[in-house]
């Protein structure tokens, strides 16, 4: 059988590919402690699952349903984000999608064609790279440093844009894997030069419910003229608790939403309309819930940075929402060695940098918003560094291909 040679092209699943180290782990220093995705690590609210319960044993959602999404989630989040972002955003202007992955390879497919090229700051969500890999799009690295708190260099951005016009800018804040939050004014410049070049910018802000102050992170929307440079990329399953509804939505202005709707229609044909129904409801209702949630994360994060700064040797190089980026301590072995070791010896599951793309090799991703803080307890002792245990050599995970 001959299988397509984009896919074969792709990277392998970097989170399986790190559990399977786990699969080795005899249980020797405690429970197995999973750092390895972005899952909230409470439940959602008694009343949401009602709502889902509710909306998934009614017939009318059981139909087809509009492509772009239910009338009434679209209107729900286009109210949502107006009175967030401080600007009028119609429902016109919102889609739903089954996820926010999906959001991302849809809004490529609209975007670029093989052989475009589009540019992703490294370290880069490795979805992403995946997405443009099976779609024949060139990903052209941004290279940020952990001086600078990895936030990527406008100036450098428009040196790549000149280079290789690209189609498109991908910008991900709060920022998948280091946590960094993008501040207003670098948004805002990489959003003219874009203007300037004729890219696009997509705006990933799956985590902006989880900034620290509840103030918009910029005023993009607030532009006449937004929608001919903006694509902006929100997932209501970090927010809701509700990852495996897999629910999204795109904003962008009215000439990609028209070339969208023909992706919409061929991968999707409409979003599972349960959820849709349960989040038109929670977008109002959950406010309250919601904002809590965001102080929970915030106490979680500060009690992480105290951990690590107990540990002599690791230095941690970014936090955020959800995930800490911490530099490997001198001494210890690569990342990718370092993290099967981690894993198959101590039960600590972890992502190395290498699967965030090029230049990453002393880094590993950690996912900290799963754990409860007694579970976070645990880290010093599994971090501890034990020269015998990190002079082992380990062995890349098969299919996985090193960048």
């Amino acid at each position: 059988m001959k299988l397509s040679s984009r896919i074969r092209a792709t990277d392998a699943p970097p989170i399986p590919a790190a559990r399977a180290w786990a699969a080795r782990y005899d249980g020797r220093a405690g429970p197995a402690l999973d750092l390895t995705q972005a899952v909230p690590g409470y439940p959602p609210p008694p009343a949401l699952l009602a709502q889902l319960a509710g909306a998934a044993g009614d017939a009318a959602t059981a139909g087809y349903g509009p492509i772009a999404g239910d009338t009434a989630l679209r209107d729900a989040l286009a109210a949502e984000m107006s009175a967030f972002y401080g600007a009028p955003i119609g429902a016109a202007a919102v889609a739903i999608t089954a996820g926010c992955n999906l959001a991302f390879a849809m809004a490529m497919q609209v975007l670029a064609a093989e052989g475009d090229a589009v540019l992703l700051p490294t370290p880069w969500y490795f979805n992403h790279r995946m997405a443009l890999t099976m779609q024949g799009v060139r990903a052209i690295p941004i290279p940020t440093r952990a001086e600078d708190g990895f936030i990527p260099d406008p100036d450098r951005i428009a040196a790549l844009l000149a280079e290789h016009r690209p189609r498109a800018v991908v910008l991900v804040t709060p920022n998948n894997p280091t946590g960094a939050i993008y501040p207003a004014e670098t948004i805002h410049a990489v959003a003219a030069l874009c203007r300037r070049h004729g890219a696009a910018l997509v705006l990933d802000e799956t985590y902006r419910d989880f900034l620290p102050a509840a103030a918009p992170p910029h005023a993009l929307f607030a532009e006449p003229d937004w929608g001919d440079v903006l694509v902006q990329l929100y997932s209501f399953s970090k927010a809701y608790c509700i990852p495996g509804h897999r629910v999204g939505a795109i904003a962008a202005g009215s000439g990609f939403m028209a070339e969208l709707a023909k992706a919409l229609d061929t991968y999707q044909i409409c979003p599972a309309r349960p959820a849709q129904a349960a989040l038109a409801w929670a977008i109002p209702a959950l406010r309250d819930w919601r904002a809590g949630n965001r102080a929970l994360m915030q106490a979680r994060g500060a009690f992480f940075r105290g951990l690590v700064s107990q540990l002599p040797g690791w230095r941690l190089d970014a936090i955020g929402t959800y995930f800490a980026y911490l530099r490997l301590p001198e001494g210890a072995p690569d990342a990718l060695s370092a993290a099967e070791i981690l894993a198959a010896e101590r039960g600590l599951m972890t992502l190395p940098g290498p699967f965030f793309g090029p230049g990453q090799d002393r880094h590993l991703r950690l996912a900290f918003a799963n754990a409860a803080e007694a579970v976070l307890a645990e880290l010093p002792g599994r971090l501890e560094q034990r020269p015998i245990e990190w002079n082992r050599c380990a062995v890349p995970p098969i299919g996985h291909k090193l960048l």
